[in-house]
């Protein structure tokens, strides 16, 4: 590492990868310069309709985060800007960039959008999927970040004939600018991150399929925006050659994937077969009369969290058809309107089928722009061009001090690409500690006005959100209502209220309206709430003094059908949020100081990474292990999808953490209780009969899970039988004995994807392909068979799957209604199944019977009530949000990671335990905490001292007043106080409130509620 060490950070890309490990970095005091070679940021995610499962407008949930970047003070974006070198060596890189010219001033363009709808050259609109024309004056979508504008220099007139200038002339800013040139940039920083994100595959390569030759072949990617409330037809579902709503819709996978023909990639893109069933979905919720979908494919991998029960949903609740085969062609229907698919089905037959709309399902793929940037940085990457990563480095690049996440590591999806922004901020944090915060800036502290005395100045804003509350909800008459309503002072309606623009629309009007309490009729307080909390801080109000009404998933979604009926339940909404924001007042918020240790419960690999995460990065780290040795299930695997050896790279691990001075191991110990809250949390444990009580701030729950125990296949009545752990204690301790068998058979989804486990464990496909290609390393004359319900070795592990086919492994695939029958005699084993293509039962003789077993969680509920912390219909714990929380819990100051949060494999293990790490990391480098302003507080004259509230309450914030006039009488500590209401509801006095829902408020709600009812 250099002499100097730099406490910067260039991160490279716009995606959601880069924007969180952005925000992490930030947020642990480093500075960080945000590089995207595009006008704006948001990447994909932000050309997507919704995400699934759960079901969020796709913008909705990212805005918050694109306005947090764009306004932190420690994070500068570099838009347009591409990457040219990167010199030095880790702590003191050099990073040449260009800038090239956007000929708009961003200091002075207002948005207004005067120049674009001047401009009269029109392009194709990229950002749409070149559904539709844009201007050579324009911005890349409404929620844009920076939210300013840009020529086109390849298309502008000016430029192209030194004519025209009509932008310049009607900008009211002045903000155009034709004498910008691109200039070079030397930005210094400690470390790099790389996320520039994927390209989606051409399917023109493939002609057979008709793409580009008729708009009723479309890419996925193209369908989302056709989707989309901001998209061409503004979500409406139509056919664009024709503006007729489609009745047959068709879906094709592995559209550049999963193939060995030119054009093809091998690898397998991961997220495709989950997003043609959300496509699915949303376009029967779109379309206004039945719609018939079909989706052909060759195996179903939806292997996330969440994802196999929307399959089944997609299947049995939404009557989407799926169709296992390999399209031939797609060719026009004889009947002149829509296209006709060739296929053989799974008896052999050949058949035909019209639809009027063709989504072809493309995989991810790495540009040569991409693949050029890595080589002038000097990086090693795959035979697909991903960036080459180790198993037990997950994140980090052949070149020291480079750390790359999301799919530029591999095809993977939003959640795992958070995970490993987490990561990689974690890995980048850990070389610049030395620096921390010595580049950073404060934000400024806006004086808070005193509004006490002042008479309610209400101002209500309603939001379009694209059509997702404005194709149903009368927006402008729900506005103008509004303006009707008691102390309302000033109403307007947002086309999106979480955009970046209209925050600081906001804040500008707050303060010329003279506002004083705020109400936003908008999409869910859930992921929004903070954002505009925020925006009133910054315009000098106090934060509770607002809000949120929830108009869009409590009103236009469940009542898409009733337009009139959805526009009167939001009247009603807006009316009762007024009236009890007109007697909010402001709240007041403790600081405490965060104590710097972390706990982290569970020594398996993914509790070993993350203790070794926080150590990194200097912090102390208790690690409680209920077993007498560290390692979990890591300590009976082998080898990793990507060949590492097991057990050398846990043993080394354990030994860092051994030797670390940092970690405090705690072995044989177990949890008994959890007092306190996020920065003081006092967890007492036990060991030997022995109580100890450790003091941390924040806490990682990495307890891990177990394989499953079948009771079918005669597994226990058999040595031969065995489980795939089993497998590898094996092959580890008698490899020579294993060499002896002449043949094997696996069979898979043994207790997975049933009615009592109906996930997917997610890793069994990849250790059987990675396990009969050992095998075979052992004896290749072994004869392996694989039985399975669908191959779901995602990602790159398919390159393992087509290697067992070339070397001969037998895959027969075998349904739930006839699993596969196992005899024993004392000779040999026999599995009995029927062959999926010959339609016949056959008789598989086998030395030896290897059961991909489930991974089932220990379902710990005790600890889940220790640390307030939820758990899913499965067992697993429930992170947060399944997209953009998939390593933290609701409940503050608590992260998890590994296989308590689902089955994965162990780069994925290790990759979030890092970002577990990080999201813990960025409370701990804070030092201080706000507590809610929203705690409960105790009417002492009216209290009775019964002890009801001490009792219950789960935080042990009330207490009984020992001495003085009011001895005897409850009264509640706000710094302990989470604001549950527990105490509230039920006092038997009614001297219990909570500040922010008190009586008056709530019953002024309902009394607002009340006409309207009548």
């Amino acid at each position: 590492m250099g002499e100097k060490i730099t406490g910067a950070v260039v991160v490279i890309g716009g995606g959601i990868g880069a924007i969180q490990a952005s925000l992490d970095l930030a947020a642990s005091g480093y500075r960080v310069y945000l590089v995207e070679k595009k006008p704006s940021i948001g990447g994909v995610m932000a050309q997507l309709d919704k995400t699934f499962p759960t079901n969020d407008c796709s913008m909705c949930i990212m805005s918050p985060k694109l306005v947090e970047v764009g306004r932190h003070p420690n994070i500068e974006l570099w838009t347009m800007t591409d990457v040219l070198a990167v010199r030095g060596e880790k702590g003191a890189f050099e990073v040449d960039a260009r800038r090239r010219a956007r000929y708009v001033d961003v200091e002075k363009c207002i948005a207004c959008g005067l120049c674009a709808e001047k401009c009269p050259k029109k392009v194709d609109d990229v950002f749409n999927g070149r559904l539709i024309k844009r201007k050579a004056a324009y911005v890349q979508y409404p929620q844009a970040v920076p939210l300013k504008y840009v020529l086109d220099q390849d298309n502008c007139l000016y430029f192209q004939k030194g004519k025209c200038r009509a932008c310049e002339k009607f900008c009211p800013a002045g903000a155009i600018n034709f004498d910008d040139r691109d200039r070079n940039v030397t930005l210094k920083a400690g470390a790099v991150i790389l996320a520039p994100g994927f390209t989606p595959y051409s399917p023109s390569l493939q002609g057979f399929y008709g793409y580009g030759d008729t708009p009723e072949v479309m890419t996925s990617l193209e369908f989302e925006r056709l989707l989309s409330a901001s998209g061409p037809t503004l979500g409406h579902l139509l056919r664009l050659s024709d503006q007729k709503e489609p009745r047959q819709m068709a879906w094709l996978q592995c559209v550049g994937s999963r193939g060995i023909h030119q054009g093809d990639n091998s690898y397998c893109s991961s997220v495709c077969c989950m997003y043609a069933i959300k496509q699915a979905i949303i376009a029967k919720e779109h379309s206004p009369h039945e719609l018939d979908c079909s989706i052909f494919f060759m195996d179903m991998r939806t292997h996330g969290k969440g994802f196999e029960q929307c399959y089944q949903e997609a299947r049995d609740k939404h009557g989407v058809k799926f169709i296992r085969c390999r399209v031939h062609s797609v060719i026009p229907s004889p009947t002149g309107d829509g296209r006709r698919i060739v296929y053989a089905d799974e008896d052999g037959q050949l058949r035909e089928e019209d639809y009027d709309l063709v989504v072809l399902s493309v995989g991810l793929t790495v540009n040569q722009e991409t693949r050029d940037l890595a080589a002038r940085l000097g990086l090693n990457l795959t035979a697909g061009h991903f960036a080459q990563v180790s198993s037990f480095d997950p994140v980090a690049a052949s070149r020291p001090g480079i750390y790359v996440c999301g799919a530029f590591a591999g095809p993977k999806d939003i959640p795992q690409t958070v995970i490993e922004a987490g990561a990689a901020a974690l890995r980048a944090g850990a070389d610049l500690v030395q620096v921390r915060d010595t580049l950073t800036v404060k934000a400024s502290h806006v004086p808070e006005e005193n509004v006490a005395g002042q008479a309610p100045r209400i101002g209500v804003f309603v939001c379009h959100c694209g059509i997702n509350i404005g194709g149903v909800v009368d927006v402008p008459g729900v506005r103008d209502y509004a303006a009707t309503l008691p102390f309302v002072e000033y109403v307007a309606d947002n086309l999106y209220s979480c955009s970046q623009d209209t925050q600081d629309s906001l804040t500008r009007i707050i303060r010329e309206k003279g506002l004083n309490r705020i109400v936003v009729a908008a999409c869910t307080p859930r992921t929004h709430e903070p954002l505009f909390q925020e925006t009133l801080s910054k315009a000098g109000l106090n934060k509770y003094l607002f809000e949120m009404v929830n108009i869009r998933n409590q009103d236009s979604w469940v009542h898409k059908d009733q337009p009139e009926e959805a526009t009167t339940k939001a009247r009603d909404l807006i009316r009762m949020a007024v009236a009890r924001v007109a007697l909010q007042v402001p709240l007041k918020e403790e600081q405490l100081n965060i104590d710097q240790k972390a706990l982290v419960v569970g020594g398996g690999i993914s509790g070993l990474a993350a203790a070794r995460a926080l150590s990194s990065q200097g912090y102390a780290v208790h690690l409680v292990e209920r077993e007498e040795v560290l390692g979990g299930q890591a300590r009976h695997l082998l080898t990793t999808a990507r060949g590492d050896n097991v057990p050398r790279e846990l043993a080394a691990l354990i030994r860092k953490v051994e030797t670390d001075p940092l970690i405090t191991r705690h072995l044989k110990t177990r949890l008994t209780a959890v007092d306190g809250f996020v920065g003081n949390f006092r967890t007492t444990v036990v060991a030997d009969g022995q109580s100890q009580t450790l003091d941390h701030g924040v806490a990682i729950i990495a307890t891990g899970a177990r394989e499953h125990r079948p009771m079918e296949y005669l597994y226990g009545q058999d040595p031969r039988i065995l489980t795939g752990l089993e497998l590898d204690d094996r092959m580890k301790a008698d490899s020579v004995g294993l060499a002896g068998v002449r043949s094997a058979v696996f069979i898979q989804c043994v207790g997975s994807r049933e009615p009592e486990r109906p996930y997917c464990s997610r890793i069994c496909c990849g250790h059987t392909v990675s396990a009969a290609l050992h095998l075979l390393e052992l004896n290749p004359a072994m004869r392996i068979t694989v039985l399975y319900r669908d191959m779901r070795t995602y990602g790159k592990r398919e390159d393992l799957y087509r290697r067992c086919r070339e070397k001969g492994v037998i895959f027969i695939r075998y349904d739930l209604e006839r699993k596969p029958v196992v005899q024993v005699s004392e000779d040999e084993l026999t599995v009995t199944v029927t062959d999926h293509v010959l339609g016949r039962p056959i008789a598989l003789k086998a030395d030896l019977l290897v059961l991909a077993s489930a991974v089932v969680p220990y379902r710990d509920e005790e600890l889940a009530q220790f640390f307030k912390v939820p758990m899913n219909q499965d067992g697993f714990f429930a992170e947060a949000h399944v997209k953009l929380g998939p390593s933290e819990f609701a409940s503050q100051g608590v992260f998890l990671c590994g296989l308590a949060h689902y089955p994965k494999p162990i780069d994925e293990s290790i990759a979030q335990a890092q970002a577990a790490a990080s999201r813990a990391v960025t409370l701990l480098a804070q030092k201080t905490i706000n507590t809610s302003g929203a705690v409960a507080y105790v009417d002492t004259v009216r209290c009775t001292g019964c002890g009801v509230c001490v009792s219950i309450c789960p935080y042990n914030a009330p207490g009984l007043i020992a001495e003085g006039p009011r001895a005897g009488r409850a009264e509640v500590n706000p710094v302990l106080c989470k604001g549950c209401g527990s105490c509230v509801s039920s006092c038997r006095s009614n001297a219990a409130q909570l500040r922010g829902f008190e009586q008056s408020q709530i019953m002024a709600m309902i009394g607002s509620a009340w006409p309207a009812a009548q």
